[in-house]
């Protein structure tokens, strides 16, 4: 399994997420968003702050040349996992609907946080099960997830929510004001992900929960 991580101006979180998947046993190679790849079993857009989240979170980096080869990727059925700045991205690409709205609490968030599964049609979570409460850590300014009613309907039909805010016990608690407290979702085909929370931050029990493997684990088998 090979994992590309794309690193843009202002990203954060390549280390870390290269640490999850190689973990798992992957091989990963982090690249500088000028240039191209090929061949990738994944490619990752990790957290972070791409180009100081200056315009609008996502917005810049969606310009920058390494996307082309994650279009071709998606194009020839690749897998794409975008993490909190990597969601934001994948939404201002056109590749996931929505937008990442400023929390309703206009405070950046920073702590561990519940979320319910929704979904596990799907190779990211097809180890949990559906209604499963996980412990994953957010790191957000701009996680308010928003799509029309109309986009919603569809995300509904088509199963494509795969992650929602919650309590220890499942109940909804929204952190940010997300739509329908949604902290996840896919595309159609199911092969591109976004989710705000971060579960590469969550693979060993001495970070305060290893939840995170059960997600980053989906792809692997």
């Amino acid at each position: 399994m090979k994992v590309v991580i794309i690193n843009f101006p202002g990203t954060n979180c390549e280390r870390d997420t290269a640490y999850a998947f190689e973990l798992l046993g992957a091989k990963c190679e982090i690249i500088w968003h000028t240039n191209s790849f090929a061949n990738a079993d994944l490619v990752v857009l990790p957290g972070g702050f791409s180009y100081g989240d200056y315009l609008r979170t996502g917005a810049i980096a969606k310009l920058s040349p390494a996307m082309k080869s994650l279009f071709l990727h998606v194009k020839k059925g690749g897998y794409v996992l975008g993490i909190c700045n990597g969601f934001q991205i994948l939404c201002e690409a056109g590749l996931l609907p929505g937008a990442l709205h400023r929390n309703s609490g206009l405070d950046f968030i920073s702590k561990m946080h519940f979320l319910k599964v929704a979904s596990n049609d799907n190779k990211f979570l097809q180890n949990c099960e559906i209604s499963e409460v996980l412990n994953i850590p957010i790191a957000h300014g701009e996680g308010n997830y928003y799509i029309d009613e109309n986009g919603l309907d569809k995300l509904k039909q088509n199963n494509q929510i795969l992650l929602t805010y919650c309590d220890k016990d499942g109940n909804n608690l929204n952190p940010n004001g997300s739509i329908e407290a949604i902290a996840g979702i896919c595309d159609t085909n199911k092969r591109v992900f976004g989710l705000m929370p971060h579960p590469e931050r969550a693979c060993q029990k001495v970070l305060g929960s290893d939840d995170g493997v059960k997600m980053l684990k989906g792809f692997l088998c």
